[in-house]
């Protein structure tokens, strides 16, 4: 199973917000700047997170974007497949026809591990990897480079201005 960029890009822009809007509301251009990742592209994502009850959008200053339930309430497997991305390590999509419109020589072998995958990553939840050490160090460091950049931004402007 490859896990793809819409994925990852999910479970990093997820995790970001468990860790950053246990105080307010967080902004998509802020998960964009700590994480590197396109906007547009996390619009895109957050727009499937919140049909999925995922995420919920707070409006007007000091809005952004809040989990909708506890951390530990939403599992990684969930947030993968809410934007639409399969776990599934088959060449067929797990459709058994692989191999002449029927299953391949080792098609149960490829389905035994996406189940594998799939019930790993449902055991883990936001809440479990946000209590993890290391998760609270590099989101710190995240943050405060982020902080970093804005200012630099800031002062060009203003010496520009």
């Amino acid at each position: 199973m490859r896990l793809t960029t819409k994925g990852r890009y999910a479970v990093t822009a997820m995790l970001d917000l468990a860790f950053h809007s246990q105080t307010k509301p967080v902004t998509l251009t802020d998960i964009a700047n700590r994480q590197t990742i396109s906007l547009s592209y996390l619009e895109q994502l957050f727009a499937r997170l919140r049909k999925a009850g995922m995420v919920k959008g707070v409006r007007g200053p000091g809005g952004g974007y809040t989990l909708s339930r506890e951390a530990h309430q939403i599992n990684i497997a969930e947030i993968i497949e809410a934007v639409d991305e399969p776990v599934d390590s088959t060449k067929c999509g797990g459709k058994s026809n692989c191999h002449n419109d029927q299953p391949c020589l080792t098609h149960d072998l490829w389905m035994g591990l996406s189940d594998q995958i799939r019930s790993y990553l449902k055991q883990i939840s936001l809440g479990q990897l946000l209590e993890r050490d290391l998760v609270s160090e590099v989101a710190h460091r995240q943050g405060q480079h982020s902080e970093r950049v804005i200012d630099t931004l800031a002062l060009k402007e203003r010496k520009s201005a």
